[in-house]
């Protein structure tokens, strides 16, 4: 790499992108991947559960060092304002408490590229939650997102129309989120031409009840095109969303 750099093969941007794609920052408590943007196009998301105030605060800090945003995810608002104390000024903080996200941004930085869209489906107001964690972390990777909240299969009649305007909008992926027996997500994946991503959630009642059921029945989809991720992994669906939705825009323009 040195000697082509040396010898005007590639660009000293191109040498710094190669060299970042294996960069760590080893800490006493954790040992950060500062290249996954570089690597993945997706920014660094932590999770704050788990974590106590001093450990969360080490790392966020050394993520907006690097790059000057974070996304903060299961975080309680007492842990976030514990966090946000320990910030300095130039920093803004975007938080939903149903969703339990954070975004914290340096207010000089760039925000995202625009590009595709993403619509979120929920069967009930109890998967909100889950749809919250996904918003901001579509957002923060440049997809314009779409919600449709309550519309689940106790009165299909809702569904149709959230379906219909997501198709109007041009949607490049649908993530449904649903609890119970989820299938919301099968009946949403036999309806549309895009790729749907369901996320079984833990809501429901008695056995199967934590998300189980409706995880078992999302996998038993006999309708072609639905993916599914873990149970509430709300995380997981807006990246693999994100991507595709980024892979789309990029065959239009």
């Amino acid at each position: 790499m040195l000697s082509e750099l040396s010898s005007g093969k590639i660009t000293i941007d191109e040498a710094e992108r190669r060299i970042r794609l294996l960069a760590v920052r080893e800490m006493e408590i954790a040992c950060l991947d500062l290249s996954r943007e570089a690597r993945k196009g997706v920014p660094e998301i932590v999770l704050a559960e788990g974590k106590d105030d001093a450990s969360l605060k080490k790392i966020v800090r050394a993520f907006l060092e690097e790059s000057g945003r974070v996304i903060v995810t299961r975080i309680s608002e007492e842990k976030l304002e514990a966090l946000r104390s320990s910030l300095a000024e130039k920093f803004e903080v975007k938080y939903s408490a149903v969703g339990r996200v954070a975004v914290i941004h340096d207010r000089g930085s760039a925000y995202p590229e625009k590009h595709g869209a993403v619509s979120l489906i929920t069967a009930g107001t109890a998967d909100i939650r889950v749809a919250e964690e996904s918003r901001f972390v579509l957002e923060e990777m440049g997809c314009a997102v779409h919600s449709y909240y309550d519309v689940g299969i106790a009165g299909l009649h809702r569904v149709f129309p959230a379906v219909r305007d997501s198709l109007d909008k041009d949607v490049d992926a649908i993530i449904v989120f649903a609890g119970m027996e989820g299938a919301l997500a099968s009946v949403i994946s036999s309806l549309v031409p895009v790729p749907v991503i369901g996320v079984p959630t833990s809501s429901g009642y008695g056995f199967g009840g934590r998300g189980e059921g409706a995880l078992t029945a999302m996998l038993q989809s006999c309708s072609p095109g639905l993916v599914v991720v873990n149970i509430d992994n709300g995380v997981g669906a807006a990246v693999a969303a994100a991507l595709i939705s980024r892979v789309r825009w990029k065959s239009r323009n």
